[in-house]
C-alpha cells in the first residue's frame, strides 16, 4: 500500500477530525448519504466512491482486505468455542469427581478408586489444553530465542 493512502475504514474518523456532517460528505464527495453511512459501518465501496472520497480528502483511500478482518473474526471465535469446551469439560470432570469423593470419604477404601479418576481427569484436560490452546506457538518461540540469544 503506498505510504499516503488511507485506508476506507479510517473515513469516518478523518471526517469527525474534520468537524463534517456526514450530509457535507456526501454533498462534498457527491455520493448519496447512504452511501457514507454503508461506508462508515464498515461495508465495501466501489472504485466510483473512493475515488470521490479520495478527491475530497485530497489522498488515495484504498478498501481494507475483508479477508483479513474475516479470517480474524474466525479465529477469535474458535478461540472462544475452545475456552468454552475446556470449560465445559472441566465442569464435567467436577460433577464426576462428587460421588467418588462422598464415598471415599465415607470409606477410606475408596480413595484409591478415586485418585484414579482424579488422575485420568488431570490427563484428559492436560492433552485437551495442550490441543487446543497454543502454548507453544509463535510468541513463546519468540521468546524462547529472546531469552537464548540476549535479544531485546
Amino acid at each position: 500500500m503506498n505510504p499516503d493512502t488511507i485506508n476506507l475504514r479510517d473515513i469516518k474518523k478523518m471526517r469527525l477530525e474534520r468537524h463534517w456532517s456526514q450530509d457535507q460528505l456526501a454533498e462534498m464527495s457527491g455520493l448519496s448519504i447512504r452511501t457514507i453511512q454503508r461506508i462508515e459501518n464498515g461495508e465495501n465501496a466501489g472504485l466510483e466512491s473512493l475515488k470521490s472520497l479520495g478527491a475530497v480528502f485530497d489522498t488515495n483511500i484504498s478498501d481494507s482486505n475483508k479477508k483479513v478482518e474475516i479470517e480474524q473474526i474466525r479465529k477469535e471465535e474458535e478461540y472462544v468455542q475452545n475456552v468454552m469446551g475446556f470449560y465445559k469439560l472441566l465442569a464435567i470432570a467436577l460433577l464426576s469427581l462428587v460421588v467418588p469423593f462422598i464415598l471415599a470419604v465415607s470409606d477410606s477404601s475408596n480413595w484409591n478408586v478415586f485418585l484414579w479418576i482424579l488422575l485420568s481427569w488431570a490427563v484428559l484436560l492436560g492433552v485437551y489444553s495442550l490441543n487446543v490452546f497454543d502454548f507453544f506457538g509463535d510468541e513463546w518461540k519468540r521468546k524462547m530465542i529472546n531469552n537464548k540469544f540476549k535479544k531485546k
